[in-house]
C-alpha cells in the first residue's frame, strides 16, 4: 500500500514537471526597463522599447575578446542563416566594453562578420548605462589583465559570462543560453516555441 502511495506522488510529481516544461516560461520580463544605447551607425537606439513586437536574441561581447565573444557572433549569425528570410527576428549584441568599443569599432568589427546590415545591431553607450544593464541581465565582468598602455588606451581582457538570451516581442526573457557553446538546432528549436 505505501509504495502504491509513494509512487503516486511520484507519477504526479513526474507529470507535473513535464507539464511546465512544455512551454516557454518567462524568466524575466524587461518591459519595464529602457536603456539608451548607440549603434554601430552612431544613431541612438532604446533598449529593449526600439525592438518591441519583434522577437530578439542578445549576445554580449567585447570586441577585443580573444576567444569567446567570436563564438557568440558567430552563433548569432548562425541562427539568422537558419531561419525563414522573410523572419522579422532582431539580432542584437551588446558591448560591456564602451570605453573601447565606440560605434566606429563595432562597425568594423560587425563587417568583418558580414553582420553590418539588418537584423544585426551592434550596441554601446556612456559606462554607467552599460553596467546598469549588464547588472540587470546577469552579465558579469571583470578586467583580468592590464597589460600596458598602448598610446592612450590601456590593454587589458575582461573575464566574463557567455550568454545569449532569446526575448520575446513583449521583451520578456524566454531562454538564456551558455552563448558560445549552445548548438545552432536548440536555438532555431526555441525560437519555433514562441
Amino acid at each position: 500500500m505505501k509504495f502504491r502511495y509513494l509512487f503516486f506522488i511520484f507519477i504526479t510529481l513526474l507529470i507535473s514537471t513535464l507539464l511546465i516544461s512544455c512551454g516557454p516560461d518567462r524568466l524575466d520580463d524587461y518591459s519595464g526597463d529602457s536603456y539608451e544605447l548607440v549603434n554601430q551607425n552612431g544613431e541612438t537606439v532604446v533598449f529593449p522599447d526600439d525592438f518591441e513586437g519583434n522577437p530578439v536574441f542578445v549576445g554580449f561581447i567585447y570586441t577585443h575578446c580573444p576567444d569567446i565573444c567570436s563564438f557568440i557572433t558567430s552563433n548569432l549569425k548562425k541562427v539568422h542563416d537558419e531561419l525563414d528570410s522573410d523572419d522579422d527576428t532582431q539580432f542584437i549584441l551588446i558591448t560591456f566594453d564602451p570605453e573601447r568599443d565606440t560605434p566606429d569599432v563595432l562597425k568594423s568589427y560587425a563587417s568583418a562578420f558580414d553582420m553590418d546590415t539588418e537584423p544585426y545591431h551592434f550596441l554601446t553607450g556612456d559606462t554607467e548605462t552599460i553596467d546598469e544593464l549588464m547588472r540587470r541581465v546577469n552579465v558579469r565582468t571583470n578586467i583580468t589583465d592590464e597589460l600596458a598602455e598602448k598610446s592612450d588606451q590601456d590593454i587589458y581582457f575582461i573575464n566574463h559570462s557567455d550568454k545569449i538570451l532569446l526575448i520575446d516581442s513583449r521583451s520578456r526573457l524566454v531562454f538564456d543560453y551558455g552563448g558560445s557553446m549552445t548548438p545552432v538546432e536548440i536555438f532555431i528549436e526555441d525560437h519555433q516555441k514562441l
